[in-house]
């Protein structure tokens, strides 16, 4: 029977061989995650291991430095230990050599390096009488197997090419294959062309060796649970900033760019302004009469006030800046605030809410100039507790109290927990103190806690959840977005989507329910009993832990518990739906039912949908006709790996460029899936409500990371519940939430709530199995591995998961978008520079890191799998990443086409497929009666040419009609596109030719 030696359930092992004493097993490891492998070695009779090689030499040693060795195998006399080493984890875009050989002496622990080359050596294989060394190494763009004679130094080449090595991925089982020789030393088994081979290394020869294994595999659950996109009145689903008023009567919150309050608990929200300006960041004046908020637009922003009684707001700062985050002196006299350069944030590519270079400043309460505190070096917002001359910042140092001069500066706690990708505990998102200053509240692993703050002398205390010196509450199990004290500190309030949650400080008990403390208890007894137990057995408990979790009572939630009130905010708004009936007539009509293709068609659209499509024939009465004789009529394109990353976040932009350019080249609907910030949400409800033009901007909201660190499937389903209730969001995306176990509770919880979880490729075939294995939906990025045979093609095809390669940052090679950095003019695109601001540009285009010949780009191998799996059934859809925003989408479809897809395959990947992968088939994705109107309209028609699909006229989106070089609107309304702020040129030097610069005149 099989006996399990190691006990490390969130560590990976790779290539295991046995010492030549026959009682040791040497593996690599390395802790889940991104890590770097080192060699252990486990004795059969049990033990937790011996290390041999050190990945961190000090505890200071960086992530890319770190040594990294895989692959043992140990000389038969005992000497010595063969492995590959290289510095540092994966990483993209590789520059070789990377891996080398080295040798080390089991008396001295001597590591030296026998075998460089030029494309790196790896995966040793000693000879039974240790005189040969094969290896693998690369020549030109393919792998192959070196032999060397280590007594005579004699180095050839055995077998060229062989399965093309994983070292441009994340080999978390080796960097090769493993391979053999057989008794003798004489011939070697290996792999190849998905069959078992047996060399003869001196002749050359090579012979199949006959295989078959007749495999019935289990799949998880079908997690396809589509919906359809919502009509009626937009809800909103994120309240921002929300704040009660001091005397716990009201609140105040931003939604949809503006400000309101409302009575508590059940009153209706009512606008506190009038005017057009965007608002965020409400803070209460201490006595309740007035509301200071932060405004922004492309020029800048300002901090004002307004009476809560009504009255015209009044600017209190003088200068255009990005201003956040205020809060009130406790006398009601100064307004203490973070204040960036607007300038700055305006041109960066990516926004955290405020500019990198900001200051914390103080501004009198009744207007005036900003005085400088300090520098913020990253400091969040400020607060105040009872101590009316000291502000306290949140810093990358822990929670910090300082003057208004910024002298006195003291550290009076510093809070961690388990991160994301991190070996070591990683600080708290955010920390608030109370106004008494006893306690703080934290933001961390997603959740928010409360903290007993000691006050102590010198060097502040380290307060690490898992194992925390003083009381610690957590308070969540949905988790929070913000989170504030009031009432004077015996309130704690948070707020998730559009709910307030509020619970009394003396409610809050630090003493674990009875059921808690028996189920930690159990949870000990059981973790000693698995040191104890083999796989076999541990399998079988974990498949009763399963059944148990099925039938026992579904758990209350901590947000559920009698003393925590939650409070819904209701507020609606018009959908912007168009009105009327357009005909567009006599194009090729591409419709993506089956392979139908129609000529000569019309298509009718009434309002927002498809009325008919078919043969050419008369207009309803009253239709606007558009002659599109000669054109070719296609479904919108849907974006299933999506990232609009350049949204402003915290403080929103309307003028959003990355929705337009999407637009723009035709892709109608996308999917962020992660988008690190819930404003995407708040970004969805304005385009929805019409106040901005983009794209259907559907996203999974912040992916869900290994921080969570789950313990049981109810614990996923409480986060879940955020997404699904509170976001209106049932795409999720599980970002390596952990190991195999904690994996299938996300599986298990997205089935109990009908949601639809995708995830993170990471670079692993072998991790992407477990996924098709085990349910998940989707699987987001490369298959790393080509090519692929029939095995695999035919599971990933019936378990009907969602697979999108993003061939644009693919793995396993070079970036397919470097190549069209390389061979197509994208700095002086015209269209591009329409819409996306030149410098952003600039930035994506010059002095880019990398050339790469065309025969070392991998993405044409990779998309062919892509075409197996297409046609076998599977769901492949089209992603761009959010490398080029727009043109990126086209880049991708062109990629696929690569790799032998024909036209009309890449079209229904990126349309009827796009539909069912993001959820939403019965309202998009093909041109059929009762479809939302969403269509690209192509001068040229992509059935004879893939790279037609860039010949774009006008784009239909939800039943409007623009031009596709200029978003101006053709129907219902004829109007162009509000100026963008970056036309003209406008940051070019002025002298001489005002477009030298660079930039090319709008089309």
């Amino acid at each position: 029977a099989p006996k399990q030696v190691s006990k490390d359930p969130n560590n990976e092992f790779t290539s295991p061989s046995w010492a030549p004493e026959g009682n040791y097993i040497f593996v690599s490891k390395a802790p889940f995650g991104i890590g770097t492998n080192e060699i252990w070695m486990y004795h059969v009779d049990g033990g937790s291991g011996v290390q041999i090689t050190k990945s961190k030499p000090t505890p200071t040693t960086r992530r890319q430095d770190r040594h990294n060795a895989t692959g043992v195998s140990a000389s038969a006399d005992g000497k010595y230990l063969y492995y590959a080493v290289r510095q540092g984890p994966f990483s993209y875009n590789v520059q070789l050599p990377l891996w080398r050989i080295a040798r080390r002496d089991r008396k001295t622990g001597d590591e030296d390096d026998i075998i460089n080359q030029l494309e790196s050596a790896f995966r040793p294989v000693l000879s039974p009488d240790a005189k040969m060394l094969l290896y693998v190494t690369r020549y030109e763009a393919e792998t192959g197997l070196r032999l060397r004679n280590l007594e005579t130094g004699e180095d050839r080449w055995v077998k060229y090419p062989v399965t093309r090595d994983d070292q441009e991925s994340r080999f978390t089982r080796d960097v090769f294959p493993g391979y053999a020789f057989l008794p003798g030393g004489k011939e070697v088994v290996y792999n190849q062309d998905g069959k078992i081979k047996r060399l003869d290394l001196a002749s050359g020869t090579e012979k199949i060796i006959p295989f078959t294994a007749q495999v019935s595999q289990e799949l998880g659950p079908k997690l396809d649970f589509p919906q359809k996109v919502e009509q009626g009145p937009v809800k909103v689903r994120l309240i921002m900033d929300p704040v009660e008023s001091p005397d716990g009567k009201k609140l105040a919150f931003s939604a949809m760019t503006h400000l309101y309050t409302m009575d508590l608990p059940t009153g209706t929200p009512r606008r506190l302004t009038s005017g057009n300006a965007h608002e965020f960041q409400p803070a209460w004046s201490p006595d309740g009469k007035n509301i200071a908020y932060v405004t922004w637009s492309s020029q800048g922003g300002q901090l004002w006030k307004i009476p809560v009684a009504g009255g015209s707001p009044v600017q209190l700062s003088k200068s255009l800046a990005v201003y956040s985050n205020p809060a009130w002196s406790p006398d009601g006299t100064k307004l203490v605030l973070l204040r960036g350069n607007a300038y700055d944030r305006e041109n960066s590519t990516f926004d955290g809410g405020q500019t990198a270079n900001a200051d914390l400043v103080w501004v009198p309460a009744d207007g005036g100039d900003a005085n400088l505190i300090l520098p913020a070096r990253g400091a969040g917002g400020p607060h105040f507790t009872h101590e009316k001359d000291r502000i306290y910042v949140y810093t990358p140092q822990g929670l910090v109290s300082l003057r208004y001069d910024g002298t006195d500066r003291r550290t009076h706690i510093q809070v961690k927990g388990q991160g994301a990708f991190a070996e070591e505990p990683v600080p708290a998102d955010d920390l608030q103190p109370s106004p008494d200053g006893q306690w703080v509240l934290a933001h961390i692993m997603n959740q928010l806690y409360l903290i007993a703050m000691p006050v102590v002398g010198g060097e502040a205390p380290t307060v690490n959840i898992s194992s925390p010196p003083v009381p610690i509450k957590r308070l969540t199990d949905i988790g929070a977005d913000y989170f504030a004290w009031a009432d004077g500190g015996k309130t704690i309030t948070w707020a998730v989507g559009a709910s307030l949650f509020r619970e009394p400080l003396s409610a809050i008990s630090f003493e674990p329910p009875k059921d808690e403390k028996k189920e930690g208890d159990k949870k000990d007894a059981d973790a000693k009993d698995a040191d104890k137990k083999d796989a076999a057995s541990q399998a079988a408990d974990a498949k009763k832990d399963e059944k148990k979790e099925e039938k026992k009572e579904e758990k209350k939630l901590k947000e559920q518990e009698k003393d925590v009130q939650e409070i819904a905010v209701n507020l609606e708004f018009p959908r912007k739906t168009p009105k009327g009936t357009v005909v567009l007539r006599g194009a090729t009509v591409v419709t993506m039912k089956g392979d139908e293709v129609l000529k000569n068609a019309d298509i009718v659209v009434e309002n927002n949908r498809i009325k008919s499509v078919g043969a050419k024939g008369s207009a309803p009465a009253g239709a606007k006709v558009f002659d599109v004789s000669g054109k070719t009529i296609v479904p919108g394109f849907i974006d299933t790996h999506a990232h609009w990353t350049e949204i402003r976040r915290g403080i929103l932009d309307t003028q959003n460029w990355s929705f337009l350019a999407n637009l723009a080249y035709g892709v109608t609907a996308g999917l962020d899936v992660q988008t690190g910030t819930n404003d995407m949400f708040a970004y969805q409800d304005l385009v929805d409500s019409g106040d901005i033009l983009g794209l259907r901007a559907f996203s999974t909201g912040p992916g869900v990371f290994y921080d969570n660190n789950f313990q049981s499937a109810e614990e996923v389903k409480g986060v879940l519940t955020r997404y699904k209730k509170y976001y209106g969001t049932h795409n999720i995306k599980s970002y390596v939430v952990g190991n195999r176990k904690q994996r299938q509770y996300m599986v298990q919880a997205s089935k109990e709530l009908e949601m639809m979880p995708t995830t993170e490729g990471a670079l692993d075939l072998k991790l992407n199995l477990t996924h098709v294995i085990d349910g998940f939906h989707g699987n987001e990025h490369t298959l790393p591995i080509a090519p692929l045979y029939n095995d695999v093609i035919q599971m990933f095809a019936k378990s009907g998961i969602a697979e999108t390669p993003t061939l644009i940052v693919n793995y396993g090679g070079p970036f397919g978008e470097d190549y069209w950095f390389e061979n197509s003019e994208v700095h002086d695109n015209a269209k591009l520079n329409h819409f996306m601001p030149h410098r952003v540009i600039d930035e994506r285009t010059k002095r880019r890191q990398g050339w790469f010949r065309k025969d070392e780009y991998e993405f044409p191998k990779l998309a062919a799998q892509m075409a197996k799996l297409e046609r076998a059934g599977g769901l492949v859809g089209v992603g761009s990443h959010g490398e080029m925003q727009g043109i990126g989408y086209h880049w991708e479809l062109w990629m696929f086409a690569s790799g032998g897809m024909t036209p009309l395959e890449v079209l229904r990947c990126a349309t009827v497929n796009g539909s069912k992968i993001i959820g939403r088939p019965t309202d998009l994705g093909s041109i059929e009666p009762g479809k939302l109107a969403d269509l690209v309209i192509m001068d040229k028609n992509p059935l004879d040419d893939i790279h037609n699909t860039n010949t774009i006229h006008w784009v239909m989106k939800n039943g409007e009609l623009f031009e596709g070089d200029t978003l101006n609107e053709v129907w219902p309304e004829q109007k162009k596109l509000e100026p963008l702020w970056f036309w003209n040129n406008y940051d070019a030097p002025k002298a001489g030719d005002p477009l030298s610069y660079g930039a090319t005149k709008q089309p």
